[in-house]
């Protein structure tokens, strides 16, 4: 590894070449300026840690200190000084210094300095690879496909992530992708280096779940032996995803909504109000409308929520991207199994895009990972996804008329309408799921008077 830089910023030769000599026996690089301009320019060229005076010919450390930090946050500086004084120290420590030295100094406790405050700047720059690291996974190209379904819930996300936004609502049916969004909207937000947590309402008791989100004080109910915090509380400055919140509590609701109002809450047995900064992402798989004309949701709840809704489409609204998410799940097992598949058959494909995945991409994952452990050849086939094998099921063999008869009208415009939904409103293969041509699929759609929604909408 290359050896730290530092800079040693005195006008005093005497000092620089004392301090030169020490850090070089220590195995440092070192740097030298005599005066602010100097110092400046050699800070531009890259420097790990700076050793800075008080007192400069032409200008004096605080303010060196200040467009040091200006100009890079992360560079440590160490401010040097004949003349310390408490307002001074306070000061300089307010300008961002790691720390100060009184001079005359020894120079065994500038080299041990030195040496805890580089060691400062290597755990810095490890927790941010670290947290790239972890972000990483949850970039924006984690979400495959490019159909215009799916860019437009992308574009969506990415802007909203960057918004002040203090909760946004996800919707959509099961397996559409709602945890991945949240962890996309944490990790692309200004919130990344700060924690992600998340907790699925459903599968907690009602009072253990209000406990695990608000925490609770010592003594607050039997064995709450330590006082605990709770997620909102550990998430301080960070996101929490509150997965399937259609499933909470009455009572529950109403604290979620005091806390979404007023950015505070109160433990679980405890009188303080405690004020954190999160941002709350709700997800469900019900309808909220229908869940707050039931009674079940509350209403002010759900405007609460629903500031910034963003809808997961289903898989079958956006088969175009069935080919890329198959060839991703491929690629991953392929590592994780060890295995060398090349890829998908045509028939084992075009099957896939027929089926209507009721699942979403939840079951379309499965599918493939229950394919490659059990292939033994270099690709996958359609006999290998017997999900799927009743996709193209003959209709003589499964409808019956019924004894009072049926409108043939209705039941052909139902199949139409089915059809241009699985295939996202792609006139060729919705003509395919019918056994018709394009002609006579734009036929039936001018005859049913029927216009794609705004959400498929070219």
């Amino acid at each position: 590894m290359q050896a730290p830089t530092i800079l040693v910023v005195d006008d005093e030769q005497l000092i620089r070449w004392s301090l030169t000599q020490r850090l070089e026996q220590e195995g440092y690089r070192v740097v030298e300026a005599g005066a602010a301009a100097a110092a400046l320019e050699r800070h531009a060229e890259g420097v790990d840690l700076v050793l800075l005076d008080y007192k400069l010919p032409d200008g004096d450390g605080l303010s060196v200190l200040k467009r040091i930090k200006d100009a890079d946050p992360d560079t440590l500086v160490i401010l040097l000084t004949a003349h310390s004084s408490v307002d001074m120290a306070v000061e300089a420590m307010k300008g961002g210094a790691y720390h100060y030295a009184n001079k005359p100094f020894n120079l065994d406790e500038i080299a041990l300095l030195v040496e805890k405050a580089l060691e400062t700047t290597r755990l810095r720059r490890e927790v941010r690879a670290l947290r790239a690291t972890q972000a990483q996974p949850f970039s924006i190209d984690r979400i495959v496909g490019e159909s215009r379904a799916i860019s437009t819930v992308k574009a969506l996300l990415q802007k909203v992530a960057t918004s002040p936004a203090s909760t946004v609502l996800l919707t959509g049916e099961s397996g559409t992708g709602k945890d991945l969004a949240a962890k996309v909207l944490h990790y692309a937000s200004d919130r990344a280096s700060r924690p992600f947590m998340n907790i699925t309402c459903s599968a907690l008791p009602d009072t253990i779940l209000e406990s695990e989100l608000f925490g609770h004080e010592r003594g607050a109910f039997t064995d709450a032996r330590n006082l605990k915090r709770g997620l909102l509380e550990s998430a301080d400055g960070g996101t929490v995803f509150l997965d399937e919140i259609g499933e909470m509590a009455p009572q529950l609701q109403a604290k979620l909504l005091r806390f979404l109002e007023e950015k505070t809450f109160k433990r679980v047995g405890g009188v303080a109000d405690i004020r954190v900064d999160v941002r709350v992402v709700a997800a469900t798989n019900r309808n909220l409308e229908d869940e707050v004309k039931k009674g079940r949701f509350r209403e002010d709840l759900y405007y609460r929520l629903n500031v910034l809704p963003i809808v997961l489409p289903p898989l079958r609204a956006r088969v175009d991207d069935i080919p890329p998410l198959v060839h991703y799940f491929v690629d991953a097992y392929n590592t994780e199994f060890r295995k060398r598949v090349r890829g998908v058959s045509g028939d084992a494909m075009r099957q896939l895009q027929t089926y209507g995945w009721p699942g979403n991409i939840r079951e379309l994952r499965n599918a493939v990972e229950r394919a490659m452990l059990l292939v033994e050849g270099n690709e996958l086939t359609a006999d290998q996804f017997p999900v799927a094998a009743g996709a193209g099921v003959r209709l003589d063999e499964t409808v019956a008329l019924p004894p009072t008869g049926i409108n043939l009208e209705q039941l052909e415009r139902s199949l139409v309408v089915q059809a241009l939904e699985r295939s996202g409103w792609n006139q060729t293969r919705a003509a395919g799921l019918l056994g018709l041509n394009r002609d006579q699929i734009r036929y039936r759609i001018e005859k049913f008077k029927l216009e794609k929604p705004a959400a498929a909408a070219d």
